[in-house]
This record gives structure tokens, sequence and C-alpha cells, in this order.
């Protein structure tokens, strides 16, 4: 879950299983009242997975999950992006940034950095659509130190430069990032 909506999506979905007794929905988690058997979490999953969610049942999925949460806040703060995403995962999470990544990887298939970047990007794009930012605040915001630092990286990650992508103009859900 990344947003309000999100939250409401998933409130909504798990209150229609009368099997679950909703306790409490929130960024990131859901509570229920005591433990379900897993055929109803199988069957929340199979539910979740028709809007965009999925259930996270291993610790390294909610490790990663975590992750995901506080890189995409961070990505959306012009001064976050900007920090240092090490020490802030590590005093977030209480964990070394080595055993982060380790299990982040394992998870994902990607590092971190690259998960982090294409956030970024994914940001870049939704700015360059709202068409009312130039490319140098653009940087700033998404603590790109420069604008050609930002047009290399972005050309990089999508093959054209934001000139060309605000003409095109596609963009991916952060959940699908």
């Amino acid at each position: 879950m990344v947003c309000r909506h999100c939250v409401a999506k998933v409130a909504e979905v798990t209150s229609r299983i009368p099997e679950l007794n909703l306790l409490r929905v929130e960024l990131g988690s859901v509570t229920v009242e005591g433990n379900p058997p897993d055929t109803v979490i199988d069957h929340l999953d199979a539910e979740l997975h028709k809007e965009g969610f999925e259930v996270i049942r291993s610790r390294e999925e909610t490790i990663v999950a975590e992750i995901k949460a506080k890189l995409m806040e961070l990505s959306r703060d012009g001064e976050g992006v900007r920090s240092d995403i090490v020490a802030v995962l590590q005093d977030s999470l209480h964990m070394s940034f080595r055993n982060l990544s380790r299990i982040f990887a394992s998870v994902e298939g990607r590092t971190i950095e690259n998960y982090f970047t294409a956030l970024r990007i994914e940001r870049i794009k939704e700015l360059l659509l709202d068409d009312q930012f130039p490319l140098s605040e653009i940087a700033y915001v998404t603590g790109f130190s420069s604008v050609p630092h930002l047009s290399t990286r972005f050309k990089q990650a999508t093959g054209m430069t934001p000139t060309q992508f605000r003409e095109i103009g596609i963009r991916t859900p952060l959940p699908d990032v």
C-alpha cells in the first residue's frame, strides 16, 4: 500500500471476507482478530491480487515492503532524495544496510539502489507530465545534481530524453516499479 486510497481499497476488500474480523488497516499492514487459517489468507490474497495488492507472509517480504514504503516516502520528498538512504534505512529498520541489501536483492532480484532510482525516474515522469516545472527544478526536486545528470539517467532508464517523454507521457504505477 502506497497511499490512503490503497488503504481504503485494502480495507474494502478485507471487509468483504466474513471469516476475517478486521481490526485495523494502516499503510503497509492489516490487523485482523486471531490467527485465520491459511485457506482464508489465500482467499484474501486472491481478492487483493485482483486489485493489484498481495499478502506478505514472510519476515523477508515484510522487510522488503518496509524498505519500499520508506523509499517511496523519500522519493516523494524533495529533501528525502538528498538524504543518505543507507543511514535512513538503517535507522528506520534497525538493521545493517548489508543485511537489508541482501534481503531486498533475494526477494526482489535487484538492488535497493536500482529500485530507488526507478522510483526517482517515475517521480520525474510525474513532474514532466505535470508540465509546470522546468527541468532544472525537476532535477533539484528529484535529487539530481544537474539537468545533464538527470537527462542522462532518465535516458538510460527509459530510452528517451525528458523532452521526448513529455511528448509521449507513459508512466508506470508505483506498485509496479
